[in-house]
């Protein structure tokens, strides 16, 4: 398991290789300590508890009413945080005392929880009735303004009409006279209107309806109001318009009130006299001056008792997830026949033993029981989980492992290696020490600020970055190593060590080619000579040099990866696997593959002119023919041929002996049985680490067979492939010389863009591939199970467990 260690100091190698010793142990525990004895166990973090009670539903389980009572009030807590959060307030670390009695906690969240609610409650009420008034201020100033302009101008028509009718003359007939009007015509006609705020958007349509609906009996004016205004209803900030609309009848009335209502037009009462216009606002204004005065002190209350909870929040919250862990895990138990004492079963790493005892000693103590808990070890045939101690360092690399696959119960772990591979593997695809320096810079970031950022909540991408900065710094160092090999910073050489050892001899060494180049000084001392960084056309020497170090890293780790399957075959003592295995795999892999990294050293170190493709080619298809130009040493034809021999003899010798060896060993143990069980067909003598639940398994020698003929044909055919994926490593390398014209902006954004990020994600995720398919494979299988303790440090906010 990818945990870090307590202390989270550095750990031996060692304790990566194989995962620690584990044991089922029963704990007989008295009913008046169990709840104390879980929880110190929840703080020890050792023990994974096994569900005794698995055929029982959650709600059919001893301490269901008390999960349930966890969950009321996980549900306040959070309920007070969305409250917080709405307010802006934060909670906060106390130094108080504070009371960790969860029956008292109970009732103050519930005491809370009412005040907090009608609070909010009191509070709504009061701001929609402010929002109401300020809209019913704004309608009383604008529509006032209609009445105040129609009388001023009614005034003046006044004026207009006596003063011609004193002067004699005569005025225009009003149409409407024209008109015959139903009923009394010397009864005036009384008009009334109502008045209100509609949304803006909606206004226009508004007016529409209104027109359509009345079939134009209506007058209507707008006025829109300068600010937006906060709906009552909605409470959201809204544009408005002012309106008044004046009708005749008691009929159209009705359908002005169901128009209003159907646009979330807002109606308040209006006077028609000045004198009550004014009245009115200067009523209205005193409301709403008493109105915020107390909104403000509420709020002010609201948010002093907000922040009272935000000290203690984190405090709540810890006891409550803890006692609802708690009580998940007692559920877990089951109840002896005296129902007097509660039996857990669970597993635990051997060194944690006398932590445990321990922990129950303590816990009988301060329960004041009698009895003490019993702890027993069980002996069992089930596999137990797999657990790695690991500190913040090895702990990323180890989740890079159990995301392929947990390894099975002591099963060699290849995260040792990983720690060294991994990054290396990454800088001979990445390798350039500028980039290589800006990671370092990213990652150095995240290593200064670890213990701030650790306590923070982070988003998806970051958080994921933070966790894997130890990895990256990693990859930072070895970029910069094997960018001082390549002579790369930012994709352009540098004579950084010493001059070039190579001058032009004429006119014909442009264009990256090595024509007319002449030795004139001594070797360049470290990495590649600057001058042949980009030659193409004669000697392309940094591809070469790439290409033939992918094949030695290559052939390298898979070499690696046969011997891990020789550790773990070693560890399960089956030495099947080993001398039918082990042993052929590395003869042929090395007869070919490993014969041609031997040829690609001594090329280097002779400096010859030999084609190893010529040599490679023509030791199969004519093995007995002269080398010629292409020997490189003396006798090599000889070992060709005995290498071919050996790579021809390894095929039939992982086909054919195992089968028939585990047909013999089967007779051997079951006699003459035709069914008896059989562990498993490829790890014959693992029954240490299997499962009690397998079953019985007739021996089926032509499945052996057939499965040891697929084996035999996925290693030779992927020595091969997986040779090629290696060869990647030369391919995902490129230059950008682009770069080089543009100007420093777009040098910088394609730099942090395209290299920095695309690159670094190809060449991590191709590392990725590299150890999970072609390396991991040879010896990894992968598919035990984590070790999950019981432990509160891992506790998630989040988790709801009923």
């Amino acid at each position: 398991m990818g945990e870090v260690a307590p202390g989270g100091g550095c750990l031996p190698p060692m304790d990566l290789f194989r995962s620690e010793p584990m044991q089922l142990i029963q704990l007989i525990i008295p009913i008046e300590s169990a709840h104390r004895t879980v929880s110190y166990l929840g703080d020890l973090g050792l023990l994974q508890f096994k569900d005794l009670n698995s055929e029982k539903s959650p709600f059919q389980r001893t301490y269901a009413a008390q999960i349930k009572r966890c969950g009321e009030m996980a549900r306040k807590l959070r309920f007070f945080k969305e409250q917080m959060i709405k307010a802006g307030v934060s909670p906060k670390g106390s130094t108080t005392e504070f009371d960790a009695n969860i029956d008292n906690i109970e009732i103050k969240l519930a005491e809370i929880e009412s005040e907090l609610s009608e609070m909010n409650a009191n509070g709504e009420k009061l701001q929609r009735t402010y929002n109401e008034l300020v809209e019913y201020k704004l309608v009383l100033q604008k529509a006032g303004d209609f009445f105040h302009s129609a009388q001023s101008r009614a005034v003046e028509q006044q004026r207009e009409y006596e003063s011609r009718h004193l002067s004699g003359e005569s005025m225009e007939t009003p149409l409407l006279q024209d008109q015959e009007l139903p009923g009394d015509s010397s009864k005036p006609v009384k008009l009334g209107f109502l008045a209100g705020l509609v949304p803006r958007e909606k206004s226009v349509a508004f007016e529409r309806i209104l027109f359509r609906a009345t079939r134009g009996n209506v007058f209507l004016r707008q006025t829109a109001v300068e600010n937006p205004v906060t709906d009552p209803v909605s409470g959201e900030k809204t544009e408005k318009n002012v309106f008044v609309v004046f009708y005749a009848g008691e009929k159209v009335k009705g359908k002005i009130l169901k128009i209003c209502d159907a646009f979330g037009a807002n109606r308040y009462p209006f006077a028609e006299e000045l004198g009550k216009q004014a009245q009115m606002i200067s009523e209205v204004s005193g409301k709403l001056a008493e109105l915020k005065t107390t909104i403000d002190a509420g709020l002010l209350h609201r948010v002093n008792l907000l922040q009272n909870i935000g000290t203690q929040y984190e405090q709540w919250n810890l006891l409550v997830r803890k006692e609802k862990s708690i009580h998940h895990t007692l559920n877990m138990l089951s109840l002896d026949v005296t129902k007097k004492c509660l039996v857990a079963e669970g597993w635990s790493p051997v060194f944690a033993t006398k932590q445990v005892q321990d922990a129950l000693k303590r816990a009988a103590k301060d329960s004041n029981s009698q009895v003490s808990a019993i702890l027993q070890v069980l002996h069992t045939r089930e596999s137990p989980p797999t657990y790695f101690r690991t500190n913040k360092f090895t702990s990323p690399y180890q989740g890079i492992i159990d995301s392929y696959g947990v390894a099975k119960y002591q099963e060699a772990n290849p995260t040792v290696f990983t720690v060294v591979t991994f990054p290396f593997l990454f800088a001979v695809m990445f390798g350039d020490w500028g980039h290589g320096i800006c990671l370092l810079l990213a990652a150095l970031y995240f290593i200064v600020r670890e213990k701030k950022l650790s306590s923070q909540k982070l988003d998806d991408i970051t958080e994921m970055t933070f966790g894997g900065r130890y990895i990256i710094f990693m990859m930072a160092l070895f970029s910069i190593y094997t960018g001082f090999i390549y002579n790369e910073f930012f994709s352009v050489p540098f004579p950084l060590f010493a001059p070039s050892a190579y001058e032009c001899r004429d006119l014909s060494c442009r264009d990256s080619t090595t024509i007319g180049l002449i030795k004139t000084g001594p070797t360049y001392p470290f990495g590649l000579d600057p001058v042949w960084h980009g030659t193409r056309s004669e000697l392309p020497f940094l591809n070469s040099l790439k290409m033939k170090m992918s094949i030695l890293l290559g052939v390298a780790q898979m070499n690696l990866g046969i011997i891990m399957s020789y550790c773990n075959a070693r560890f399960f003592k089956n030495s099947v696997n080993v001398w039918f295995q082990f042993i052929p795999q590395m003869i042929f892999l090395n007869s070919l593959f490993g014969y041609l990294s031997l040829l690609i050293i001594v090329k280097w170190c002779t400096g010859s002119q030999a084609d190893l493709y010529h040599v490679m080619i023509y030791m199969f298809l004519s093995p007995t023919d002269d080398l010629g130009e292409n020997q490189l040493f003396a006798g090599q034809k000889n070992l060709q041929l005995v290498l071919l021999l050996l790579a021809g003899v390894a095929v039939p010798w992982m086909l054919l002996p195992k089968p028939f060896i585990l047909k013999k060993q089967h007779e051997a143990r079951h006699g003459d049985e035709s069914y008896a069980p059989l562990p498993n067909t490829e790890e014959s003598l693992q029954v240490e680490s299997n499962h009690d639940s397998h079953g019985h398994e007739e021996f089926e020698f032509s499945e052996i067979f057939v499965h040891q003929l697929i084996h035999t044909i996925e290693f030779v055919l992927g020595a091969v492939s997986n040779t090629a994926s290696y060869l990647r490593l030369w391919a995902l390398r490129y230059n950008n010389v682009i770069i080089l014209i543009v100007g420093l902006i777009v040098f910088i954004f394609a730099t942090v863009g395209v290299l920095l990020v695309m690159e670094t994600l190809s060449a991590f995720l191709h590392a990725l591939r590299l150890h999970w398919v072609e390396y991991q494979n040879k010896f990894y299988e992968g598919d035990g199970y984590l070790f999950h303790p019981f432990s509160f440090s891992l506790l998630d906010e989040e988790d709801d467990v009923l």
